[in-house]
């Protein structure tokens, strides 16, 4: 796994750590991990949706 350094503003980074705390997540990495899975299942499915016979 690689390292990547971002900057976050504060109150996303409170509310993730609100999600951590709350125990949704182990720790700010995974939950961040997780968003960035979410984004990219959603933007292959987009592309689906763009060519139907993609699907098939």
């Amino acid at each position: 796994m690689e390292r990547v350094t971002l900057r976050i503003p504060k109150q996303q980074i409170e509310e993730v750590e609100r999600m951590v705390d709350t125990g949704e997540f182990p720790n700010r990495s995974e939950a961040i991990r997780s968003a960035v899975r979410e984004m990219l299942n959603e933007q292959d499915e987009g592309r689906d949706e763009s060519r139907p016979w993609a699907k098939v």
